[in-house]
């Protein structure tokens, strides 16, 4: 078993923490919804396949907001008209920044999420996804675990 990145370096880690406050905090300054930066975390942890990621960020998205159906949906989100505009935007975003070198498709789709969402709530979606994509490889190298929960998401001892 490896050692978590976190606990072996917490100064890191704590820097880490910090540089994810500040892209949030200004994800939601520059226009983006709470709502929206957790879609966009939720499906780069889905095409990472950060078991700890999804856990925790569509417990976060519900929380935000989220339906459970969007949730369930959203590997498939270009097959359903479920999400809006803008969600559909930030998903592009999500997708295009996970899956590099930019393909394109992710270049058309960046081009489109841009007129959506303007210039600034478009940056703000690609710092959500760096940060995520970031977080994904930190807990996917560490194998942190899924800890089991209850239907209410309370840890079962």
């Amino acid at each position: 078993m490896r050692p978590f990145m976190d606990k072996a370096i917490p100064e890191v880690w704590a820097t880490a923490e910090a540089f994810s406050g500040s892209v949030g905090e200004a994800a939601l300054e520059h226009g983006l919804a709470r709502t929206e930066a957790e879609l966009i975390k939720v499906r780069a942890s889905e095409i990472n396949g950060c078991a700890f990621c999804l856990d925790l960020h569509a417990r976060q998205a519900r929380q935000a907001g989220v339906t459970q159906q969007k949730l369930d949906l959203l590997a498939a989100w270009r097959e359903t008209d479920l999400y809006d505009e803008r969600e559909r935007a930030v998903l592009a975003i999500a997708e295009a920044a996970t899956r590099l070198p930019l393909s394109e498709e992710g270049e058309a789709d960046l081009f489109g999420a841009r007129s959506v969402l303007g210039d600034e709530a478009f940056a703000a979606a690609e710092w959500v996804a760096v940060a995520i994509n970031a977080f994904n490889r930190v807990s996917i190298l560490s194998r942190h675990p899924v800890r089991p929960r209850d239907a209410e998401g309370r840890l079962i001892p």
